[in-house]
């Protein structure tokens, strides 16, 4: 196939066929007993290119937000950006955790969870479940009140680059670093920013090449999440599945409320040059990679990408706001949380009352600060909310089975929020923002 037919089809729409042709796979092979063969020969496709963007996640974090902030060369503007960053984050992370809670206590999904169906499922997810919630546990009553402070601050550099889950410590190094910058007299700190810059670009680049490969790696991914969600009993999944339908669409319906009437309705208000259909249009690849990646850190190459290139938000902008987001803003996360925690009460026959939903509120927004950018961080981080309400955190049993569904659903929401951010400060703060003919010619 000419290689330039397939540069002039849209990346969303690669997306879209590697995500379809991941699903016939998927329901082949159940159908016809292949699990073994998509496992051994197509899951590892999916794997390799899940590390490959998490390769380029934490350098282009570190680059990004340096070059971002020493771009600003004012202290006054970076507090001043930085704090309305940081009170939108909050703002809609709360908006999200309410509106989750209204949703769940409207539709009641935990009074449709049979009893058969409960303990079936803590018999099948009990396998190392104690174990983690034992150490997480223990961590939890370890931990003061200002404990997440403490973990934003790093011991040691190398070792928080090391791992994705210390993501927000990379920001805190690479904030202070680009302060120093600023400070100090520009003869000494140009030859470090000029790093960094080079630096920046090369990431963007091997986001570039990265990217020729996302429909198969994609593909590889949606394919091994079915086999991986049926097991050896391809019915079961689907038993199990439909009586928790009525949670699974209760989440759906918070997320879609988010992605519907809330980003719409705040670029409209705090954005005016941006149409909500041109806002979604310019983001929808980060928003597919962001779905079947379940990852907002493996997403934020593109989703930089599109934002700079197809919003037109300057980079100073999308620098600092968007590696961010990716650590501490989790609206779709927080929604979820709140969703489960209480569909988890109702599944037990109890009530929460008005305080102890308010304390979801409040612990699920700090919950979300340090919640790493990863597939699967939203079971950890709902062990905490559970435990601020009284639950028995055994009950994550209840929600495990269709998690890997809504971990992509609310993922995608995680970054659509970013994006929405990025958008609204950029508006503020006067950056660039590129008129739609502009946008045609991308």
């Amino acid at each position: 196939m000419d290689m330039s037919v397939v540069k002039r089809i849209p990346l969303y729409v690669q997306i879209l066929a590697g995500m379809g042709l991941g699903i016939a796979v998927g329901l082949l092979a159940l159908g016809n007993g292949l699990q073994e063969f998509v496992i051994d020969w197509i899951k590892p496709f999916g794997t390799i290119f899940m590390k490959l963007l998490k390769l380029i996640a934490m350098p282009l974090v570190l680059a990004s937000l340096i070059t971002g902030i020493v771009s600003l060369k004012d202290i006054t503007r970076l507090s001043r950006m930085g704090g309305k960053t940081l009170l939108i984050y909050i703002t809609t992370t709360v908006i999200a955790i309410s509106l989750g809670l209204s949703v769940v206590n409207v539709i009641r999904p935990g009074e449709f969870l049979s009893q058969a169906t409960r303990e079936q499922l803590k018999e099948q997810y009990a396998t190392g479940l104690h174990e983690k919630l034992s150490k997480a546990s223990e961590t939890i009553k370890n931990a003061g009140p200002l404990q997440f402070l403490e973990d934003m601050v790093p011991e040691n550099i190398v070792l928080a680059a090391s791992d994705t889950r210390m993501m927000l410590q990379v920001i805190f190094f690479a904030v202070m670093l680009g302060i120093a910058l600023i400070l100090i007299p520009a003869a000494k700190s140009q030859p470090l920013i000029h790093f960094f810059d080079a630096l920046n670009e090369a990431i963007l680049k091997m986001v570039d090449i990265i990217m020729l490969f996302a429909p198969v790696g994609v593909m590889a991914l949606i394919a091994g999440v079915m086999v991986d969600v049926a097991g050896n009993n391809p019915a079961s999944v689907w038993q199990v599945l439909y009586s928790l339908l009525m949670y699974s669409i209760t989440v759906m319906i918070g997320l879609l409320l988010m992605l519907v009437f809330v980003y719409p309705s705040l670029i409209w208000m705090f954005a005016k040059r941006f149409s909500p259909l041109r806002f979604y249009r310019a983001i929808s690849p980060a928003q597919l990679m962001a779905f079947s990646t379940s990852s907002s850190a493996a997403a934020l190459p593109v989703t930089i990408e599109r934002v700079e290139e197809h919003l037109g938000v300057s980079k100073e902008v999308s620098g600092f706001v968007l590696p961010l987001g990716a650590t501490i803003n989790m609206d779709g996360t927080s929604l979820y949380q709140a969703v489960a925690t209480v569909f988890i009460a109702q599944a037990y026959g109890i009530d929460l009352n008005f305080s102890q939903q308010l304390t979801i509120i409040f612990t699920a927004t700090l919950a979300s600060i340090g919640s790493a950018a990863v597939p699967g961080a939203g079971l950890v981080m709902l062990i905490i909310v559970l435990n601020s309400v009284g639950l028995d955190p055994t009950g994550i049993a209840l929600v495990m089975a269709p998690d890997r569904l809504l971990d992509m659903m609310r993922t995608t929401v995680n970054v659509t929020s970013d994006c929405a951010v990025a958008t609204m400060i950029a508006s503020s703060e006067n950056g660039r923002i590129k008129m739609d003919n502009e946008i045609a010619m991308n």
